[in-house]
């Protein structure tokens, strides 16, 4: 594919180093011309175009490559990347937070049961020795791109008969309409994983791929109602938070959580 030939493509000597002239250049096909999944030149291309060598072409794609613009599939190149989801951490659907972005949402239920949960579970949803919960396993999609599998526990005393309604929409939508359950707090852990065969199997990425992982307990009213843990994809989502100076104790705590 060529490069259009403009004078800002053009690489000048001077105090800014040549990789970060051609990332620039990079930066403006990939943002400008080419739509996500379009391959970008070859490195020999570009080298061979901008008269530099290889190894400058190497590492100008690949500080693209960790700002998320672009993408390596082995064995076929280089790709302008889809845009990541931003997700700003809130108690909210993820239905309404994805059609808010312009896209269409889709749930697949993969499996559910009334099970005894692990242990750390049941002591978070104040469960006694033994007893079951609802256990819900979805994939969620966002304009038929699989986004996140998620994994959920669920409190039958606050959701009773939750497994006999349509769960391939909003949850929350549900919890609200069904049970008069609006979840009001959520304590969030984040952390990044790399993805087992069965979850990169479900979010079509190869095994071993990043993920963004989160644990979220939610409640209502002072009542635990969720244990749920989600795996997103790291070439699709992004997340974002508020920060400021104010040490845990020393004030009201921000919602937090992520989408359902």
């Amino acid at each position: 594919m060529p490069v259009p030939e403009t004078p800002a493509a053009r690489l000048l000597d001077g105090p800014t180093p040549k990789h970060a002239q051609l990332r620039e250049i990079l930066r403006r096909l990939a943002q400008e011309q080419l739509p996500p999944g379009t391959p970008v030149p070859s490195e020999r291309e570009l080298a061979t175009r901008y008269g530099v060598s290889r190894l400058t072409v190497r590492e100008a794609i690949s500080q693209l490559v960790t700002e998320g613009l672009l993408t390596r599939v082995r064995g076929k190149g280089t790709f302008t990347a889809k845009p990541r989801v931003d997700a700003q951490l809130h108690l909210a659907s993820f239905t309404e937070d994805i059609r808010r972005r312009g896209m269409t949402p889709a749930t697949e239920v993969l499996d559910h049961g009334e099970l005894v949960p692990p242990t750390a579970t049941a002591s978070a949803l104040g469960l006694d020795t033994g007893q079951t919960a609802y256990w819900l396993f979805r994939l969620r999609r966002a304009d038929g791109t699989p986004m996140a599998v998620e994994r959920g526990w669920y409190h039958p005393r606050e959701v009773p008969g939750l497994l006999r309604h349509d769960l391939t929409r909003s949850l929350y939508g549900l919890l609200a309409r069904e049970y008069g359950v609006q979840l009001d707090h959520g304590r969030q852990t984040v952390w990044a994983d790399a993805a087992d065969p069965v979850t990169a199997r479900l979010l079509g990425i190869k095994p071993g791929s990043p993920v963004l992982v989160f644990r979220r307990i939610s409640t209502a009213a002072g009542a635990p109602v969720e244990d749920m843990t989600s795996w997103y994809r790291g070439d699709l989502y992004q997340v974002t938070m508020q920060l400021d100076r104010s040490l845990p104790g020393s004030g009201p705590h921000p919602q937090q959580g992520g989408t359902r």
